[in-house]
């Protein structure tokens, strides 16, 4: 399945509800009125595009139809190049620390599926031909350390684990350590959820990110916070939080095959403007792909 049928697929249901809407909303209302105005910014709402991306998409369908009325005008045409444009500035992918390993920080609220994403990392940067370590820093779930160690096993990848209960700093510090003596390309460093309204465990993760910038300077190099999509606009107050807290260099949605709110992707970045660099559509370690903005844009709006 190519990338931008996979993109189709995983947004499939918001992409439905949204083109369901504003086809009743333009066959209805051809002239589009003020009410035909309202019920398509109501739509927009609906999919979690949040209210500076809805405002920017009526208002350009609003100038297309007085420049070029009803019959030329095409609302998904406006509306998908609205999204592309202000997707543009979004850079995916992972950073690359100037030599030697990569440090790559998992974070996020309870069961936003990080232990499976940092797993789905570290599977892309082994079809790239690049070495990779898990560290288990989630030390609080039971079942987290098993779950990244089998992960590990599926993929060949080794894993650093304490016990469960552990220090998850002093996991990181010899995670750090054994990726540097292994001369490895990355670590995926999977932490525990944690409330972004709960201090104590932000400051908790505060410290898991000095130990391993003493152990190795710079690091963490990336801190990526996974959301789950099917929370919708909920997902930024979480972005908010975390990036107050350990400053973000990226976000990875997850779930976005299950929602109709597929369009709090959009609205984060705009709010925020951290760059989405993956989105998981499935359960499969393949399913976790490099965001491309012009896809995205066109499985939303397309017809």
């Amino acid at each position: 399945m190519g990338l931008f049928a996979k993109f189709k697929a995983g947004l499939q249901k918001t992409h439905s509800k949204l083109v369901h809407e504003i086809k009743r909303i333009v066959t209805r209302s051809p002239k589009l009125d003020a009410a035909g105005l309202d019920e398509l910014e109501a739509a927009l709402i609906a999919a979690d595009l949040g209210m500076a991306m809805t405002s920017q998409i009526v208002g350009a369908v609003k100038q297309a139809y007085e420049t070029q009325g009803s019959a030329g005008m095409d609302v998904f045409a406006v509306a998908r190049g609205e999204v592309e444009k202000s997707l543009a500035s979004n850079q995916p992918g992972l950073r690359k620390a100037p030599e030697g390993l990569t440090v790559v920080s998992i974070v996020g609220v309870n069961g936003t599926g990080k232990t499976t994403t940092a797993a789905k990392l570290a599977h892309l940067v082994q079809l790239r031909g690049e070495t990779t370590l898990l560290a288990a820093c989630d030390t609080f779930r039971a079942a987290a350390i098993e779950q990244i160690k089998h992960w590990g096993q599926r993929l060949k990848v080794e894993v650093i684990a304490g016990a469960y209960g552990a220090d998850a700093a002093s996991v990181a510090h010899d995670a750090v350590a054994a990726g540097q003596a292994r001369k490895a390309h990355y670590l995926f460093v999977d932490t525990a959820g944690r409330l972004h309204t709960k201090h104590n465990l932000m400051q908790e993760l505060q410290k898991l990110h000095r130990v391993m910038g003493k152990q190795l300077p710079g690091a963490p190099h990336e801190v990526l916070l996974v959301l789950d999509a099917t929370t919708g606009m909920n997902a930024l107050n979480q972005a908010r939080e975390f990036n107050k807290a350990v400053p973000l260099s990226g976000l990875i949605v997850t779930k976005l095959d299950g929602t109709s709110k597929g369009g709090m992707v959009v609205a984060i970045h705009k709010e925020l403007g951290l760059p989405i660099k993956f989105i998981g559509l499935g359960e499969h370690a393949d399913d976790l792909q490099p965001f491309d903005a012009k896809e995205f844009a066109g499985a939303l709006f397309g017809e």
